[in-house]
């Protein structure tokens, strides 16, 4: 009976131990990497995000807190993603090696591979828009409230898929190929209610839903992967895309042209009446992406498309080089029967009624590679700088000993004074 006691004793000591350590083993703080430890935590962890920051920098800043409140969440999912972070400023050969260019860069390490993070950074919407990496590929849902949830937990940044009659395996290989991008499901259970919601009337169907823009598509088939490929590839972005940093970046990796609309203002109510109308036209033209921008909302891209000198809103086909299409006899859109002067564009288009401009700024890559870091900009300056001075040096006649007056003795000891002033630490975000 006493050894039976002991026993327990024992065992219970164990469980209790083991309970303890693996408390201790989660990590729900942030933590500090540097060369020492980088790579062994890249490798020791499934999921790592990492942010390159700078102690100078105001976003990073902003960002440590929202991080701090982050982590332990995220550190208590079924999957766990760890938060880290790296002196990129101090660091500066971990930095190169990761392409750190700007402040905060943001990455996700998945299984040791980097992706570039552009999602939110208040804490409640970064935990959101993380837990994506982690879900299931394929989310299998068995009830209109399973359905309901499920887009309501996918939040709005990303385009979510649901396969209504359509088995998961069907679509399980794309899901894999896509996950970074999308939220994928099938439906097996669902009422009439649902179908209506979704504006579907047979099955098996697939349902495109991009939240944030109130805007979804349907595709009917035919599913075979090819085909459904195509399908998910085009909805990545809604019907009409407005343009702006974070939809260019999208846009960089779609070989599609695009029919980009000027507008005054986007907010402005015939300018959502056009949007509309676009909409319509971009679900019958799938060859082609349609987006939109304001003048009031972006006027350094609006006026790359010489919006200044025409009259708005007006239409171009533009493939994100340095040059882009306007159709002859349609350079602007008037108020009335909107929709027959989009046709009358797009006709004009495919029968190369066209006239090729230069764009005034740069280039999509251009807009793209302008994100750089303010880093970057200030390594420019003072190679510049640097370049400037080595010049002015060696134009200089080369001194001999004792022939300095002391008039030179002053300048260069003003000069000194004066240089003495600056300091790494002057650097601003």
């Amino acid at each position: 009976m006493k050894t039976t006691r002991s026993s327990l004793i024992l065992i219970l000591s164990i469980i209790i131990w083991a309970t303890e350590s693996t408390g201790a083993d989660k990590i729900n703080t942030v933590l500090e990497l540097d060369e020492s430890n980088f790579d062994s935590t890249i490798a020791a962890y499934d999921y790592v995000f990492v942010d390159f920051y700078a102690p100078w920098c105001t976003h990073c800043k902003r960002l440590a807190p929202e991080l701090d409140v982050a982590a332990p969440i995220l550190a208590e999912l079924k999957k766990p993603i760890i938060i880290a972070k790296v002196n990129a400023d101090k660091h500066t050969r971990l930095a190169r090696k990761h392409e750190v260019d700007g402040y905060p860069t943001l990455k996700i390490y998945m299984h040791g591979v980097p992706t570039e993070y552009y999602g939110p950074r208040k804490a409640e919407l970064l935990v959101r828009f993380l837990r994506k990496f982690v879900a299931p590929d394929v989310t299998v849902l068995n009830s209109d409230s399973a359905i309901r949830e499920f887009v309501e937990e996918a939040g709005t940044h990303f385009p979510i898929f649901i396969g209504f009659g359509i088995n998961e395996t069907v679509i399980s290989n794309l899901a894999i190929k896509y996950k970074k991008k999308a939220w994928f499901s099938v439906a097996s259970d669902f009422s009439d209610d649902v179908m209506v919601q979704y504006d579907f009337d047979k099955i098996p169907t697939m349902v495109s839903i991009h939240p944030s823009y109130n805007d979804h598509s349907i595709f009917y088939g035919p599913f075979e992967e090819e085909f459904l490929e195509e399908y998910i590839k085009q909805n990545f972005l809604p019907l009409a895309v407005p343009i702006n940093y974070e939809t260019l970046k999208i846009l960089k990796d779609d070989q599609r042209k695009i029919v980009l609309t000027i507008l005054e203002d986007e907010s402005e109510e015939k300018s959502r009446k056009l949007i509309k109308t676009l909409k319509a036209a971009a679900s019958a033209n799938r060859d082609l992406v349609f987006g939109y921008v304001g003048v009031k909302q972006w006027v350094e891209f609006a006026e790359t498309f010489g919006a200044k000198e025409t009259k708005l809103p007006k239409m171009i086909v533009w493939d994100g080089s340095e040059e882009y299409l306007s159709v002859i006899g349609s350079e602007s859109i008037e108020e009335e029967d909107q929709g027959s002067q989009i046709s009358q564009f797009l006709a004009g288009f495919r029968e190369g009624k066209t006239e090729q401009n230069s764009i005034s700024g740069p280039s999509l890559l251009g807009y793209i590679k302008s994100l750089i870091g303010v880093r970057s900009v200030y390594i420019i300056v003072f190679l510049v700088a640097m370049l400037i001075l080595i010049r002015h040096i060696s134009k200089e006649e080369p001194l001999t000993v004792g022939t300095r007056d002391r008039d030179q003795v002053e300048h260069g000891t003003s000069s000194e004074a004066e240089s003495s002033d600056y300091t790494p630490g002057d650097k601003q975000d």
